[in-house]
């Protein structure tokens, strides 16, 4: 024999869920609730209220249960529930930002998402999300040099202007200085990374030294013969050819 349980609401509620029932812009879980609630008070089987509503039977009993001890209100509000993953704790966060503030080793510029995550043991979104909150972006850098060149402005538009607009049957060759190898420095220090406040530095540069590498690689024997020199002209006429045998192949870098 079928399990019945008898839900006996009073008219006021019956006409409360009636109404709930009835209105299209309601949820369709309050709907559901409400359904149940009506269909339990004729009293029919739980097992024919589950098969009217769509629903399963433990819900069923569910929502008498909860009607039964709070009424309508009990079927329009559910019951909160701890959340899945815990959140992260005030110190975690903390040593996030100020690892996040602090230089990071090695020379680099400044530590990706996920190297972040892996030194701390947290997610790539937890971090993300940290910085987020805390107004933080390690990956921008701000300039904030100007140029003092009096004729700026004009050569901006002309440089500017001949790649968005270039002359009819015309080519735009952009040509960048030659391989050097350049020890440089800014101009002013810039300053380090902020809550809020990108890290700066100017957009020139001065140069303390260059040098040149000339370097050849002989594919057979896998070996790279290299030389260094302050002069290209000088290093262009020794360059490290002699040193590959004849009858292998070069490659000149």
């Amino acid at each position: 024999m079928p399990q019945t349980v008898s839900v006996l609401p009073p008219l006021e509620d019956r006409v409360r869920l009636e109404g709930i029932e009835k209105d299209r812009r309601r949820a369709l879980k309050h709907v559901l609730r409400a359904r149940v609630v009506l269909l339990s008070a004729q009293p029919l089987p739980v097992l024919e209220v589950a098969k009217r509503v769509g629903v399963s039977r433990p819900m069923v009993w569910r929502w008498q249960r909860r009607y039964a001890e709070e009424g309508v209100e009990g079927l329009l509000r559910d019951k909160t529930r701890p959340p899945g993953v815990a959140p992260t704790s005030k110190d975690k966060v903390h040593a996030v930002v100020a690892l996040t503030l602090k230089t990071p080793p090695g020379g680099v510029t400044h530590r990706p998402g996920r190297a972040m995550a892996k030194a701390s043991g947290l997610s790539l979104r937890t971090i993300q999300r940290i910085w987020a909150d805390h107004k933080l972006q390690p990956h921008r850098v701000r300039t904030f040099k100007r140029s003092t060149n009096p004729d700026f402005a004009a050569k901006l538009d002309d440089i500017v202007g001949l790649y968005i607009d270039p002359p009819r049957h015309a080519v735009v060759f952009s040509i960048d200085e030659k391989s050097q190898i350049q020890a440089l420095d800014r101009t002013q220090p810039g300053l380090p990374l902020k809550r809020g406040k990108c890290a700066t530095m100017t957009h020139d540069y001065k140069r303390n030294g260059t040098t040149t590498l000339f370097a050849t690689l002989d594919t057979i024997n896998a070996r790279v013969h290299a030389s260094a020199s302050n002069d290209c002209r000088v290093a262009a006429s020794t360059a490290p050819t002699s040193a590959v045998p004849i009858a292998g192949r070069v490659d000149a870098i």
